[in-house]
């Protein structure tokens, strides 16, 4: 069954990131005919992106949604696409998660900022209470380039995609994310597997109780494993690549993503590896923070797959 989203919600800060954001969003709603939602929430005792000094709270929050509404209007002018605007008062992760369960939002997109280093999250610690809490996946988009491409005015070209699998029921929900994902783009699929030689050695014994245990043996063990995730028909339109990999799992899969030119990483916020664990907190946060290409992160919580 194919991935269908009809609503898309896309949360801005009207920062420059939110330009892209908006442009993913645009281009999300097109490719899948959706209905997008543009939302921006007003954090009161942050004024100054509004541009005013100190005013009486109802003033300031007046201007602070005048100002927002002309930001979101100027950019969304001839898309192409049925939008609305949502302009909500409070904290952002929590307004952001109401508004995603009472619209039946099936996807939602933030923006990274930040040309080099360590990139902030659009809403900093928002983005990170959003992975872990939406009831939909939510696709991050990096901050530009030296160019700074603002948009994927072409449509977008999701032809490789690149998913996180450590076997646990997680990562499983993100590989059926990422199979929908393969399959609406036509996509190559990348299925890597960090491996964790000294942990497996101990913890494989059971499932090899006549047999030594050894590198060898863990890594045909695991391959086999890899390449049994795609269903059979779905071998007809995708195109499976299985990778197997040593090193630090962030940093590894990140630099996988480089060398292969990968378009959209697909990954499970928690995962509980099949022998321990692999994308828990700070890996999934970090590949967000670094990658190169947008990230679509999915929680338990997600209905989608």
């Amino acid at each position: 069954m194919r991935v269908t989203y009809q609503q898309v919600l896309c949360a801005i800060d009207l920062s420059d990131a939110s330009d892209r954001a908006i442009a993913y969003g645009i281009a999300l709603a097109r490719e899948f005919q959706a209905h997008l939602l543009i939302c921006h929430c007003i954090d009161l005792p942050a004024p100054s992106i509004y541009g005013e000094a100190y005013l009486a709270p109802e003033e300031q929050l007046n201007r602070n949604i005048d100002y927002a509404g002309r930001w979101i209007a100027e950019r969304m002018e001839n898309c192409g696409v049925a939008w609305e605007p949502l302009l909500v008062v409070g904290h952002a992760a929590d307004e952001i998660n109401r508004v995603a369960r009472e619209r039946s939002a099936d996807i939602t997109l933030t923006a990274t900022r930040g040309r080099r280093g360590l990139k902030r999250l659009l809403l900093g610690s928002v983005t990170e209470r959003l992975m872990r809490t939406l009831p939909c996946p939510l696709l991050v988009i990096p901050s530009g380039q030296d160019n700074d491409e603002a948009a994927p005015c072409a449509g977008l070209r999701f032809k490789k995609i690149m998913v996180g699998c450590d076997f646990s029921p997680d990562a499983d929900l993100a590989f059926r994310n990422a199979l929908h994902m393969a399959q609406e783009f036509q996509a190559e699929l990348h299925l890597v597997h960090i491996i964790e030689t000294p942990l497996y050695t101990e913890t494989l014994k059971p499932v090899f109780a006549h047999r030594t245990v050894s590198p060898v043996v863990i890594q045909d063990f695991l391959q086999s494993k890899l390449d049994g995730l795609v269903p059979e028909d779905a071998r007809h339109w995708c195109h499976p690549v299985t990778a197997l990999a040593e090193g630090q799992p962030y940093a590894r899969l990140l630099r996988y993503a480089e060398e292969q030119a990968i378009d959209l990483i697909v990954l499970g916020v928690r995962g509980h590896g099949l022998m321990g664990t692999l994308f828990v907190g700070s890996t999934t946060d970090r590949i967000i923070r670094q990658a190169p290409c947008p990230v679509l992160s999915v929680c338990p919580n997600a209905r989608n797959a």
